[in-house]
C-alpha cells in the first residue's frame, strides 16, 4: 500500500469534511440579515451541523466496527460534498437548517473512522506521520472554508461563496472516493470498551473539559463578524490565527512530555483565558492568544484521553471525546452567541471566563485520581498493572516508572 496515497486521502477527506462543516462562520452576519436573525439564531446554521455530527459520531464509530472503515469514510465524504454545493440553493432558512444538520451526520463518517482507519492499516512505525497529515487536513480544512466563504463574501454574497466552498469540498472528496486505499486489515471489535470508557472519572472530566473548551472558542468565533468593522474579506483574516494553533499544539505536546498533561493543560486554559481578557482591549489581539492556547488544550485533552484510557476502550473514548467537542461546538457555540446579543462583548468574556474556570476545577480534580490501567479481564496481550503504579500526578509519572521503560512507550 502506498503511504503517499493513503495520507494524501485522509488528509483530502478532513479538508472536505471541515471546510464544508465550517464553511458558514464568517458569513452569519450575512445569513441573519437575510433572514432577519439575531447572533444566536444565525450561529444555528454552524451549531445545527456540529450538533447532529455529535450526535452521530459514537454510533457511526461503531457502525465502522461492522461495515469496514474505507465505505464510512468515502460514503461520508461524498455526501458532505453533495450537500455543500446544493446548501446555497435552500429556499428558507429552516430547508437551510434541515440539510446543515444532514451534512453533520454526512460529515461524521470522517472524524469516527480516520484514525481508526489509519492504526488498522499502518505499523507504528508510518503511523506518526500518517496522523500528523490526518490533523494537518483538518486544521487546514477548516482554515481554508472559512477563509475562501469570508473573503468572497463581499463579490459573490453568502449564498454564492457558500457554494464556491462547496465545489472545493467536493472535488477534495472525489481525490478520497478515487485514491483511498482498500482496507486490508479488518476492524477489531473489542469487549466492554463503551463500559471502560464511560467508568474512568477522568476521561469523563476531560470529556467535560472539551465541551467547555470548544464551546468558548467556537463562540468568538460566530461573534467576530458581528463585533469587528469593516470589510467582510478583511475581517475574515482573523481565521488565519489558526496557524498559529498548529504551532501552539505542537509546542505544548512537547512541553507536557517535560511537565506532565495536567500541568500543561492547566497553562493553556490560562492562556485561553488571558487571551479572553486581552480581547477586552482589541478583539484581533484576544482571538490570537485564545486560539493559540484552545489549540493547545485540544491537543494535551485528546492526548490523555488516549493514554488515559485502556487499549481495549481507546477507540470508544477518543469517540466520546470527539462527541464532547462537537456538543461543545454547537451548544456552547450557540449559548455564547445569544450572550453576545443580549449582554455584549463584555457579557460574552464573562460567561467564557466561567467555563474557562470550570474547567481548570476539572483539571485540578482529576490529578489526584488513580491511574487507570486494564482490568484482569481485559483482552489478551494487554499489559497487566504495574505494581508501582497508583497516581497520575501534575507533571510527575508514577513513582518508580523509571525504573521500567516500556510502560511509558503505552502513554503510562
Amino acid at each position: 500500500m502506498s503511504l503517499t496515497r493513503l495520507t494524501a486521502s485522509i488528509a483530502a477527506s478532513g479538508l472536505a469534511c471541515f471546510a464544508l462543516l465550517y464553511a458558514p462562520q464568517p458569513v452569519l452576519p450575512q445569513i441573519a440579515a437575510e433572514y432577519g436573525l439575531g447572533p444566536g439564531g444565525a450561529s444555528l446554521a454552524l451549531s445545527a451541523a456540529t450538533l447532529a455530527l455529535a450526535v452521530v459520531v459514537v454510533p457511526v464509530a461503531m457502525l465502522s466496527e461492522r461495515v469496514g472503515r474505507r465505505p464510512v469514510i468515502v460514503i461520508s465524504v461524498l455526501l458532505a460534498g453533495v450537500l455543500g454545493v446544493v446548501l446555497p440553493f435552500a429556499p428558507d432558512y429552516d430547508v437551510f437548517l434541515v440539510l446543515r444538520v444532514l451534512q453533520g451526520i454526512a460529515a461524521a463518517g470522517v472524524p469516527a473512522a480516520s484514525m481508526a482507519y489509519l492504526a488498522d492499516e499502518l505499523d507504528k512505525g508510518k503511523l506518526g506521520a500518517a496522523m500528523g497529515a490526518m490533523i494537518a487536513g483538518n486544521s487546514v480544512g477548516g482554515m481554508v472554508g472559512r477563509l475562501l466563504s469570508g473573503t468572497t463574501v463581499d463579490w459573490l454574497g453568502w449564498r454564492g461563496s457558500i457554494l464556491l466552498t462547496g465545489v472545493v469540498g467536493l472535488a477534495a472528496a472525489l481525490v478520497v472516493v478515487f485514491f483511498l486505499p482498500r482496507a486490508q486489515a479488518k476492524p477489531k471489535r473489542a469487549p466492554r470498551g463503551m463500559k471502560a470508557a464511560l467508568k474512568d472519572p477522568v476521561l469523563l472530566s476531560l470529556y467535560a473539559v472539551a465541551v467547555l473548551m470548544v464551546g468558548a472558542f467556537v463562540s468568538f468565533y460566530n461573534v467576530a463578524g458581528f463585533q469587528l468593522t469593516g470589510p467582510s474579506w478583511l475581517e475574515s483574516l482573523v481565521f488565519g490565527f489558526y496557524a498559529f494553533g498548529s504551532t501552539a499544539a505542537a509546542f505544548a505536546g512537547r512541553l507536557s512530555d517535560r511537565l506532565g498533561r495536567g500541568r500543561v493543560l492547566l497553562m493553556t486554559i490560562g492562556v485561553v483565558a488571558a487571551g479572553t481578557l486581552a480581547s477586552l482591549l482589541w478583539v484581533p489581539l484576544g482571538l490570537a492568544i485564545v486560539t493559540a492556547g484552545f489549540f493547545a488544550s485540544h491537543a494535551i485533552a485528546s492526548s490523555w484521553v488516549g493514554a488515559r484510557a485502556p487499549s481495549h476502550a481507546r477507540g470508544h473514548a477518543s469517540g466520546l471525546y470527539l462527541c464532547g467537542f462537537y456538543v461543545g461546538s454547537s451548544i456552547g457555540g450557540t449559548s455564547g452567541s445569544t450572550a453576545y446579543g443580549e449582554w455584549g462583548w463584555s457579557g460574552l468574556v464573562l460567561v467564557i471566563i466561567g467555563w474557562l474556570a470550570l474547567a481548570a476545577m476539572l483539571v485540578v480534580c482529576s490529578q489526584s485520581s488513580p491511574v487507570h490501567f486494564a482490568p484482569r479481564w481485559a483482552p489478551r496481550g494487554t499489559a497487566p498493572t504495574p505494581p508501582y503504579a497508583r497516581y497520575e500526578g501534575v507533571g510527575a509519572a508514577p513513582r518508580g516508572a523509571h525504573l521500567d521503560a516500556k510502560w511509558a512507550d503505552k502513554g503510562w
